[in-house]
């Protein structure tokens, strides 16, 4: 079974001071874009060794093991009984699982997060458990906050720490600028940041904005609306990301936003030949990692035909 993952974009996201829980409130707009991983999933022969779930990727530096989301989930899900007839013990085939990467890691676009999704999606559908997509969602919260989104995508406000999640219309402008950075920024570092300035109020939470106008608004009009309460103690920690975002803003004169927390930059076109020049002009000027992509684009996978 071979599945894409796509990456996520935050664009717009506020954030409230942290809960009893320690966990952060936020408010946030995430759309999918057309930057995926690739994950294929084989079933094992029931005389084949190895673990459950045996994973290899094309990323040297990536473990393997259970540190690894796609193998923490699938061998959680394992555990399930799904329509297993109650009684019964679960049994469920080892699966062969190849993990090619293409979303930058430490970047603010879920790659992890989007391959656990897939994951649990695609044994779903190997091991005949039957969940529905609300129910798989509610079980991975309990892996991160961003992985319910990727069960509800393309576009879709997630409340909570993440895990609530309700699908609205993708933006009218089709088309970001991503802009990749070398500088991985680890959220939990991020956030330390964010609570040790004191930002974060519980209103911003609460007003919440027109989303239908939101949706419908192009461009020009739909940036200077978008925030990202994360970028002040992002650029705090590195004040070489808010550089690039400044250059990033006075070359193509036009609103750049970080994603998450960070280092990933974007901004938005209506239309794919605007998109496809400005990432030539960052790449040509600035020297950096710069994509035309889609925004919530339809996947084509062997979950979606």
């Amino acid at each position: 079974m071979r599945l894409l993952a796509p990456a996520k974009i935050n664009l717009h996201l506020r954030v409230g001071p942290p809960r009893t829980d320690g966990f952060h409130p936020l408010l946030s707009w995430f759309a999918t874009i057309a930057l995926f991983d690739t994950l294929e999933l084989t079933l094992r022969r029931p005389d084949e060794p190895g673990p459950l779930i045996s994973l290899r990727t094309d990323r040297p530096d990536m473990p393997v093991d259970d540190r690894n989301l796609v193998v923490r989930v699938g061998t959680a899900l394992a555990d399930t009984p799904g329509k297993q007839p109650p009684g019964l013990p679960v049994r469920r085939e080892g699966v062969s699982a190849i993990l090619s990467k293409r979303i930058p890691i430490g970047g603010g676009l879920g790659g992890g997060s989007s391959d656990a999704a897939r994951t649990l999606l695609g044994l779903n559908n190997l091991w005949g458990i039957g969940w529905s997509a609300r129910q798989l969602s509610e079980f991975s919260s309990r892996f991160g906050s961003d992985l319910p989104f990727f069960f509800h995508g393309p576009s879709s406000i997630c409340t909570g720490r993440g895990e609530i999640v309700r699908p609205i219309d993708p933006p009218k402008p089709r088309f970001i600028v991503l802009i990749l950075p070398r500088i991985a920024m680890p959220t939990p570092q991020v956030y330390r940041r964010f609570d040790e300035m004191g930002l974060g109020c519980d209103n911003t939470l609460l007003d919440q904005p027109d989303w239908s106008r939101w949706t419908t608004s192009p461009a020009k009009e739909i940036l200077p609306m978008l925030v990202n309460d994360l970028e002040a103690p992002a650029f705090s920690i590195a004040p070489q990301l808010e550089a690039l975002r400044t250059d990033a803003q006075r070359l193509l004169s036009r609103i750049v936003r970080m994603s998450g927390s960070g280092s990933s930059l974007f901004t938005l076109y209506d239309e794919q030949d605007e998109a496809e020049h400005a990432a030539a002009m960052i790449q040509a000027q600035l020297k950096l990692d710069a994509r035309s992509l889609q925004l919530a684009p339809k996947l084509s996978d062997d979950l979606s035909v």
